[in-house]
Protein backbone atom coordinates (compact mmCIF):
# COMPACT_ATOMS: atom_id res chain seq x y z
CA UNK A 1 0.00 0.00 0.00
CA UNK A 2 1.05 3.44 -0.70
CA UNK A 3 0.66 6.93 0.91
CA UNK A 4 -0.35 9.78 -0.63
CA UNK A 5 -0.39 13.47 -0.17
CA UNK A 6 -3.84 14.39 0.14
CA UNK A 7 -3.41 18.00 -0.81
CA UNK A 8 -1.75 16.65 -4.03
CA UNK A 9 -5.12 14.18 -4.72
CA UNK A 10 -8.40 15.85 -2.83
CA UNK A 11 -9.91 19.39 -3.24
CA UNK A 12 -8.98 21.62 -0.45
CA UNK A 13 -13.01 21.87 0.82
CA UNK A 14 -12.67 17.86 1.34
CA UNK A 15 -9.36 18.31 3.44
CA UNK A 16 -10.94 20.78 5.61
CA UNK A 17 -14.23 18.75 5.87
CA UNK A 18 -11.73 15.99 6.88
CA UNK A 19 -9.54 18.14 9.37
CA UNK A 20 -12.87 18.07 11.12
CA UNK A 21 -12.51 14.81 12.12
CA UNK A 22 -8.57 14.07 11.81
CA UNK A 23 -5.41 16.33 11.77
CA UNK A 24 -2.06 15.00 11.27
CA UNK A 25 -2.57 11.37 11.22
CA UNK A 26 -2.94 8.37 8.42
CA UNK A 27 -6.12 7.02 7.71
CA UNK A 28 -6.82 4.48 4.93
CA UNK A 29 -9.39 4.35 2.28
CA UNK A 30 -10.72 1.20 1.49
CA UNK A 31 -11.59 0.06 -1.90
CA UNK A 32 -15.52 -0.36 -2.17
CA UNK A 33 -16.65 -3.97 -1.27
CA UNK A 34 -17.91 -4.15 -5.42
CA UNK A 35 -13.81 -4.02 -6.64
CA UNK A 36 -12.81 -6.83 -4.25
CA UNK A 37 -11.37 -9.65 -5.76
CA UNK A 38 -10.74 -12.95 -4.36
CA UNK A 39 -7.53 -14.26 -2.82
CA UNK A 40 -4.63 -15.29 -5.14
CA UNK A 41 -7.05 -13.95 -8.27
CA UNK A 42 -4.22 -11.57 -9.82
CA UNK A 43 -1.24 -14.38 -9.46
CA UNK A 44 -3.17 -16.85 -10.62
CA UNK A 45 -2.18 -19.11 -7.71
CA UNK A 46 -6.11 -19.13 -7.04
CA UNK A 47 -6.65 -20.91 -10.02
CA UNK A 48 -3.77 -23.33 -9.04
CA UNK A 49 -5.50 -24.32 -6.47
CA UNK A 50 -8.15 -24.93 -7.72
CA UNK A 51 -6.98 -27.24 -10.34
CA UNK A 52 -5.12 -29.14 -7.65
CA UNK A 53 -8.42 -29.48 -5.73
CA UNK A 54 -10.10 -30.84 -9.30
CA UNK A 55 -6.98 -33.43 -9.60
CA UNK A 56 -7.37 -34.43 -6.27
CA UNK A 57 -11.27 -35.03 -6.43
CA UNK A 58 -10.53 -36.51 -9.54
CA UNK A 59 -8.58 -39.34 -8.35
CA UNK A 60 -10.55 -39.85 -5.33
CA UNK A 61 -13.40 -41.36 -7.28
CA UNK A 62 -10.96 -42.96 -9.38
CA UNK A 63 -10.40 -44.90 -6.23
CA UNK A 64 -7.46 -43.51 -4.80
CA UNK A 65 -7.53 -43.23 -0.87
CA UNK A 66 -7.18 -40.36 1.21
CA UNK A 67 -4.14 -41.75 2.81
CA UNK A 68 -1.90 -41.91 -0.63
CA UNK A 69 -3.70 -38.45 -1.88
CA UNK A 70 -2.07 -36.58 1.28
CA UNK A 71 1.06 -38.40 0.55
CA UNK A 72 1.44 -37.72 -2.85
CA UNK A 73 0.50 -33.86 -2.35
CA UNK A 74 1.94 -33.26 0.68
CA UNK A 75 -1.12 -31.52 2.33
CA UNK A 76 -2.58 -33.42 5.57
CA UNK A 77 -5.24 -35.96 5.78
CA UNK A 78 -8.07 -33.42 7.17
CA UNK A 79 -7.02 -31.44 4.29
CA UNK A 80 -7.71 -34.19 1.84
CA UNK A 81 -10.80 -35.31 3.65
CA UNK A 82 -11.81 -31.35 3.25
CA UNK A 83 -10.97 -31.68 -0.24
CA UNK A 84 -12.73 -34.45 -1.55
CA UNK A 85 -15.72 -34.33 0.17
CA UNK A 86 -16.82 -30.29 -0.19
CA UNK A 87 -18.70 -29.63 -2.96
Amino acid sequence: MKYVKATKILPEKLIIEIQKYVQGETIYIPKPETTYQRWGTCSGERKRIDDRNNLIKSAFKKGRTIDQLAEEYFLSVETIKKIVYSK
